[in-house]
């Protein structure tokens, strides 16, 4: 019998939902850090309340790119970044999604920030902030 060895194409539909939710993991996060709540974020940055929700709890969810752009430009991180970790831009840098997806494994979804969460929380933003090229 022959040992089962996934295709491509299932490899790389596992990366992008493992890095879907590392970027629903990261907007949780900012979102609680800001001490909002998913309809004070979503009002902030004018997007559907349903769409923020999504991406937080579904991690086949694909978001819309102008949601993308509104949360990195209220985060203040990299528009490139986040499409990436988003699953909408393919990533330049595979390091950096191993980073997305290590500190997504790091953080729980709790009330507050722990200091562990906080500390992944800031590694993350400086990666996400970090120029691209």
């Amino acid at each position: 019998m022959r040992p089962y060895i996934p295709d491509e194409t299932m490899l790389a539909e596992a990366a992008a939902e493992d890095s879907r939710v590392a970027f629903g993991r990261f907007v949780s996060l900012m979102r609680r850090k800001r001490q909002l709540s998913i309809e004070g974020l979503a009002e902030v940055i004018d997007i559907d309340v349903g769409e923020l929700m999504s991406i937080e709890e579904d991690a086949h969810y694909t978001p819309e790119p102008r949601t993308v752009y509104q949360l990195a430009s209220s985060f203040e991180i990299s528009q490139g970044r986040l499409m990436e970790l988003a699953g909408l831009a393919k990533p330049k840098d595979t390091h950096f999604l191993e980073k997305a997806v290590r500190y997504a494994a790091r953080s729980e979804p709790t009330a507050a920030l722990s200091a562990e969460e906080q500390a992944a929380l800031d590694g993350m933003i400086a990666v996400l902030s970090e120029r691209e090229g």
